[in-house]
């Protein structure tokens, strides 16, 4: 499992880091009774020394169900949230802070509290992808996996906020036939994807199917022979027999893609630009092995927040897994 790369990393200011990060690792996660949960975006590294990978409802799930006293979230900051309003006795370290979400930025709490409010009558269904003061202020939580379901168990004549994601609502709008109130937030890095770059790539291998995030704008969606959240993605790969896809998510999922059907070829999805690595989410790769050996190693940075927040954060998320059965 070792391997040269890692010992030629630099150590950091924080100390010398251990030759092997991967012994170190599991070591602390003995002393620790700790677990690592990681979603499908993380670095390689990251996902194999797990002891869970999945996207936003199976990390949901596994966060719930844990006997670990430490969850250690290698994830961006809304997911290790969602772990600590889960299982606030538990302590939950994340391996850098700053390791946000545009799309949970792009919904201010104050500012959706007015949108709220402007819509008295309606209930909101929010996006897991969020912080936990909008997650208080919702009726219930969804992810892209069980967004469709929940919309549909809503009885028809309650109008319904579907926030933060604009495209994941419109998505959700097309599926059932429900007209949402739309929150316009949206992920930049699943708004960066070239439709003609797209259909270009199409062109150049007309025997690939093409596969996208519900969080993709339509432009993008109407080229895909299937749309579904990071696991489903992933899950149609294995099975489909079809040998080549081009992939509209963060690329992070082909490491996955690959090792479970390695006799298939996985394109990433084109940004429009082509001088950048705009389809990788740039809070995701804030996570390294290395600052996940520090924050087990000091038990820090923490995952904290108000036990009201907390409280009013959870009952939507236990709706969710209620209605996700």
């Amino acid at each position: 499992m070792f391997t040269t790369a890692l010992a030629q990393r630099e150590n950091t200011q924080l100390g010398k880091l251990p030759l092997d990060l991967f012994a170190a690792i599991q070591s602390l996660k003995k002393e620790l009774n700790a677990v690592i949960l990681a979603h499908y975006y993380q670095e390689p590294d990251i996902q194999d020394i797990a002891d869970f990978i999945g996207d936003s409802l199976q990390l949901a799930r596994a966060a719930e169900k844990t006997n670990a006293d430490v969850i250690v979230f290698a994830g961006v900051h809304f997911m290790a949230e969602t772990a600590k309003i889960l299982n606030p006795d538990k302590l939950v370290l994340l391996p850098d802070l700053d390791a946000g979400c545009s799309l949970a930025d792009s919904c201010p709490p104050e500012a959706f509290a007015a949108f709220k409010a402007a819509h008295p009558d309606h209930l909101v269904v929010s996006y897991i992808n969020c912080s936990a003061d909008i997650k208080a202020m919702s009726d219930i939580i969804c992810t892209s996996s069980n967004a469709v379901k929940i919309v549909e168990q809503i009885p028809k004549e309650q109008p319904i906020i579907f926030a933060p994601d604009r495209n994941l609502g419109r998505y959700v709008m097309e599926q059932t036939g429900r007209d949402l109130v739309l929150w316009q937030g949206s992920c930049v890095v699943h708004e960066t994807f070239s439709e003609k770059k797209i259909v270009q790539l199409k062109i150049a291998h007309p025997e690939a199917e093409a596969i996208a995030h519900p969080e993709c704008e339509s432009s993008v969606l109407r080229h895909a022979s299937f749309i579904g959240s990071t696991a489903a993605l992933l899950k149609y790969c294995q099975n489909s027999p079809t040998k080549e896809f081009i992939v509209a998510t963060e690329p992070g999922i082909i490491h996955q893609m690959q090792k479970l059907a390695p006799d298939k070829h996985f394109i990433p999805a084109p940004p429009m630009n082509n001088n950048c690595a705009c389809n990788e989410c740039p809070f995701m790769r804030l996570n390294t092995l290395e600052k996940l050996y520090w924050a087990m190693k000091n038990r820090t940075p923490e995952i904290t927040m108000p036990e009201d927040i907390r409280l009013s954060a959870l009952r939507p998320m236990q709706r969710m897994l209620e209605m996700s059965v």
